[in-house]
């Protein structure tokens, strides 16, 4: 047994004792250089690009926009300062929140507003053509 695995490590060594030639040290980058642009692709590049509409939508904050904090508070922005905004959560209570607390703009009371003017809209032409109709 020991004969069998002392002649299987011999047939696997190198008769020649060359080293591997400058192909063998390109084809070994190969497969980091495909790791480093999997990650660069699926993990840095979408989390860069997320940071800037991050930024953008901080930095465009303003009075009047509904917004939902990471905490998940619900408000109003009374007031905009540098580096952070009033909020008015209730009828009677108003809190500061610093700009990064902030995680986004609701956009559907904007597109609330839009959908509930195209319904007027639509609405009374509906009306005005099922009165024809009698």
């Amino acid at each position: 047994m020991n004969s069998f695995m002392f002649s299987l490590l011999m047939a696997n060594q190198q008769t020649d004792g060359a080293a591997p030639g400058p192909g063998g040290f390109i084809t070994s980058l190969i497969p980091f250089a495909a790791i480093i642009a999997i990650f660069y692709f699926l993990i840095i590049r979408p989390q860069n690009k997320k940071q800037k509409e991050t930024q953008k939508m901080l930095s465009a904050l303003k009075k009047g926009d509904k917004i939902v904090t990471i905490g998940g508070i619900h408000g109003v922005i009374q007031n905009v300062k540098e580096s952070s905004v009033i909020v008015k959560v209730d009828e009677s209570t108003k809190l500061e929140f610093s700009r990064s607390a902030i995680s986004g703009v609701e956009a559907a009371a904007k597109e609330e507003k839009t959908e509930k003017i195209e319904e007027k809209s639509a609405g009374g032409s509906e009306n005005a053509g099922s009165t024809e109709e009698k």
